[in-house]
C-alpha cells in the first residue's frame, strides 16, 4: 500500500513449524544505501490487534520519521485467532490450554517477537544493530520481557504496563501476562533491571488499573534505578507519567517517537516529538490471511498444545507396565513428578476444627464444620447425615468445585444419604464461601483465583489438594479408617489426585461428569476450571495417567465428559482409559476398575462402601 512518504507491506513469516506470525511492515521512503533503524511494535488487547487504529498510530507516526516499522499480531490474537475479527481475545480458556503441555501464553509471544528481531534483521533496509521495541497493556508486557530477554533490542518502552507482580495478586489481568512462578524469584523492577544498559523508557498513566498505577509503578521504576546505576547508566532510564487512561495516546507516542530518536538514531535529548500528520487504514485493508486461505496447518494455542500435549502423553504412554513390581516403581516417580509439578504440598499439621450443633430439615440433619488447612486458612464444610448419631455411619467426601451447596445438591450425594453415609462437602479455597469476588472471567469460573496461583508458583490444583489433606486429616484421625471420595465436573481432576497422593486415607474414588483428557485442539469449554490447569501437568501423564495411580484400588469414572463440553460415549471411555485398564489387569484388580455412562448411581454407592 502507497502512502505518503512511506509504504506498507502486508506479510507472514512462519516462527515455528506451521506457527504463522501475521504482520505488517512500514517502510519509509528513503535512498536504498542508507541503513534505517527499526521498531518492533507489539499490541496489546486491542480490538483488532495490531491492524487497530491505536496501533497503526505509532506505526505510521514511527515511519513518518524515518524508521523501519514491523507490527505482529500475538499469538491467538486478531488474524491469529480461530475465527479473525474485532475483539478477539487470546486469554482465559483459549491461551491456558497451553499451561498443562509446560507452555505460556507469554512465552510464546516473546519467542514470536525474537523471530521477529530475525525477520527485521534479515531486511536490507534495517541497520540490524539498531532496534526498538514499543507495545501498550499486554504489549507493553511483552517489551518489558523481550527487552530483557534479547539484547537486540537498544531501545525499549513499556507502555501502561508496568506495575509490580504483587499488584497482580490484586486484580485480573490476561493469561499472556502471567509469569509461572515469578515471584518464587524475581519482581519486576529486576526484570526492568535486565535492560540495563540499553535504553528504557516506562510510560505510565494517572488513571490506569491498579496493577499499572503509577505508584505502583514508581517501586519497579526505582529497583530498576539501582541497576542501571551499576551500569553508569542513569541516563538511560526514564519514566514517563501520562495524565490519562489506558491508552497509547498522542502524548505517549510523542514521548516514545523522542526516546527512540536519541537511542536509536544519536540524535536529540530524548525529550517527546511532535507527530506528523497522517491518516490510518481501515483494519480490513491490512488483513493477510483471510480465514479461509490460512495454511491447512495454521497453529492456534490450543492446537499447538494438543501437539506437544500428545508427544508428552506418548512418552508416558510408554511406561505401561507388563507386571506389578514395574507399575509399583513408575508410579512412585509419577507421584513424585506430581508433586512437583504442583509447586510442591506443605507438610501439615492437624490443625484446628470445630464441628457445630446439628440443624435438621425434614429428615436431613447437617452440622456445620470449619476446618484449619496451612497457615490457618479456612474450610468452611457442611456434613450431612440422616441419622444424629455420626460416629456409626460410613462417611464419604464430595467435592465440588462451585462448592460445598453445589455438592450438597448432586444426586450422588442424595443417594449416599438415603443408603445411610454421612456426606462430608467442603468449600475448597476460592470455591463456595471462599469465593473471591469478581473470580469469573471469559468462561473461565476461577480465573482470576488461578492465575494469582500461577504466579506464586503453587497452582490452584495443589493448593486444593492440600485443603482435601486437611479434610481427610479430619475426617481419618487414624491410619485404620480410610473412605471413599468422590470429585464430580471438574472436581474430578483434584479428586484423582489426591487418590494418587493420599492412598493411604482413600479407600475408593469416583468422579461423576468429570473430563475424560486434558488434550483439546479448541479451547476447553465455558465451566472449566482453569484452576486444575497446573503447568506442566500433562509431563506426569493425562487423566487416564493420573487416575491409574488409584489403582489397585477402587475406581469408578461415571458420565465422563469432552475438554470441549459435552458427554462422552462408552466406547470413547474405553478407548480413552485403556492405559488405566492396562495397570489394574496388571496389579490383579480388574474388576475394581469401571467407566460407564449413566451408570445408576444407586448402584455407585454400594460398589464404594464395598471393600
Amino acid at each position: 500500500i502507497r502512502k505518503d512518504g512511506y509504504q506498507i507491506q502486508k506479510l507472514t513469516f512462519q516462527s515455528r513449524p506451521h506457527v504463522w506470525v501475521t504482520a505488517t511492515a512500514y517502510v519509509p521512503d528513503t535512498p536504498a544505501e542508507k541503513k534505517l533503524p527499526a521498531v518492533l511494535v507489539v499490541h496489546g488487547h486491542w480490538a483488532w490487534a495490531r491492524r487497530d487504529p491505536v496501533v497503526q498510530s505509532r506505526c505510521v507516526g514511527l515511519a513518518k520519521l524515518g524508521f523501519f516499522v514491523l507490527a505482529v499480531d500475538a499469538f491467538g490474537a486478531g488474524e491469529r485467532f480461530i475465527k479473525p475479527g474485532r475483539g478477539t481475545y487470546h486469554g482465559a480458556l483459549h491461551g491456558s490450554t497451553l499451561w498443562p503441555v509446560g507452555q505460556s501464553l507469554l512465552g510464546l509471544q516473546v519467542y514470536d517477537n525474537m523471530r521477529a528481531a530475525d525477520y527485521l534483521q534479515s531486511r536490507p533496509e534495517v541497520d540490524p544493530n539498531l532496534l526498538g521495541v514499543t507495545g501498550a497493556s499486554g504489549g507493553g508486557n511483552q517489551s518489558m520481557y523481550i527487552g530483557a530477554l534479547d539484547e537486540r533490542f537498544k531501545a525499549v518502552v513499556p507502555v501502561c504496563s508496568v506495575g509490580t507482580y504483587q499488584a497482580y495478586l490484586k486484580a485480573a489481568c490476561c493469561v499472556c501476562e502471567v509469569l509461572p512462578g515469578a515471584l518464587r524469584f524475581t519482581e519486576e523492577g529486576d526484570v526492568l533491571g535486565l535492560i540495563a544498559p540499553r535504553a528504557l523508557m516506562v510510560i505510565n498513566a494517572t488513571k490506569d488499573a491498579f496493577q499499572f498505577s503509577v505508584g505502583e509503578a514508581k517501586k519497579s521504576v526505582a529497583r530498576a534505578e539501582q541497576i542501571f546505576a551499576l551500569y553508569r547508566a542513569n541516563d538511560r532510564l526514564k519514566h514517563v507519567v501520562i495524565d490519562s487512561g489506558h491508552d497509547y495516546n498522542q502524548a505517549m507516542r510523542e514521548a516514545m517517537y523522542g526516546f527512540m530518536t536519541r537511542w536509536l538514531k544519536g540524535i536529540g535529548t530524548g525529550e517527546p516529538i511532535p507527530e506528523p500528520k497522517f491518516d490510518v487504514e481501515p483494519p480490513e485493508a491490512l488483513e493477510v490471511l483471510p480465514p479461509n486461505n490460512r495454511p491447512e496447518t495454521f497453529r492456534f494455542p490450543a492446537t499447538l498444545a494438543k501437539d506437544i500435549g500428545k508427544e508428552l502423553v506418548q512418552k508416558v504412554q510408554r511406561l505401561a507396565p507388563t507386571h506389578a513390581p514395574m507399575w509399583e516403581a513408575t508410579a512412585a516417580d509419577l507421584r513424585r513428578q506430581l508433586v512437583e509439578q504442583l509447586g510442591s504440598l506443605p507438610n501439615l499439621t492437624r490443625g484446628r476444627a470445630n464441628l457445630g450443633s446439628p440443624s435438621k430439615t425434614g429428615d436431613m440433619f447437617s452440622w456445620p464444620l470449619r476446618i484449619e488447612s496451612e497457615a490457618g486458612f479456612p474450610i468452611p464444610c457442611r456434613v450431612l447425615a440422616k441419622d444424629s448419631t455420626l460416629a456409626k455411619l460410613p462417611a464419604c467426601l464430595v467435592l465440588h468445585l462451585d462448592g460445598k451447596d453445589r455438592a450438597a445438591k448432586h444426586r450422588i450425594t442424595q443417594e449416599l444419604l438415603d443408603a445411610g453415609w454421612q456426606v462430608v462437602v467442603p468449600d475448597l479455597r476460592a470455591t463456595g464461601e471462599t469465593r473471591p469476588n469478581s473470580n469469573a472471567i471469559a468462561g473461565a469460573p476461577d480465573h482470576n483465583a488461578a492465575e494469582h496461583g500461577i504466579w506464586i508458583g503453587r497452582p490452584l490444583l495443589g493448593q486444593w489438594l492440600t485443603d482435601v489433606q486437611a479434610v481427610l486429616d479430619w475426617m481419618s484421625p487414624t491410619p485404620q479408617k480410610i473412605l471413599p471420595l468422590v470429585g464430580i465436573g471438574w472436581a474430578s481432576v483434584v479428586a484423582l489426585g489426591a487418590s494418587a497422593l493420599f492412598s493411604d486415607r482413600i479407600s475408593a474414588v469416583a468422579t461423576i461428569e468429570g473430563p475424560i483428557t486434558l488434550l483439546t485442539d479448541s479451547p476447553y469449554a465455558a465451566g472449566t476450571s482453569m484452576g486444575v490447569l497446573a503447568p506442566g501437568l500433562l509431563h506426569v501423564g493425562d487423566i487416564p495417567h493420573i487416575a491409574a495411580l488409584t489403582a489397585p484400588r477402587r475406581l469408578f469414572v461415571i458420565d465422563g465428559i469432552s475438554p470441549v463440553g459435552g458427554k462422552v460415549r462408552n466406547i470413547d471411555l474405553e478407548e480413552t482409559f485403556a492405559f488405566t485398564r492396562r495397570v489394574y489387569s496388571v496389579m490383579q484388580a480388574k474388576d475394581r476398575f469401571q467407566a460407564w455412562i449413566d451408570y445408576p448411581l444407586r448402584n455407585l454407592v454400594k460398589a464404594l462402601g464395598t471393600n
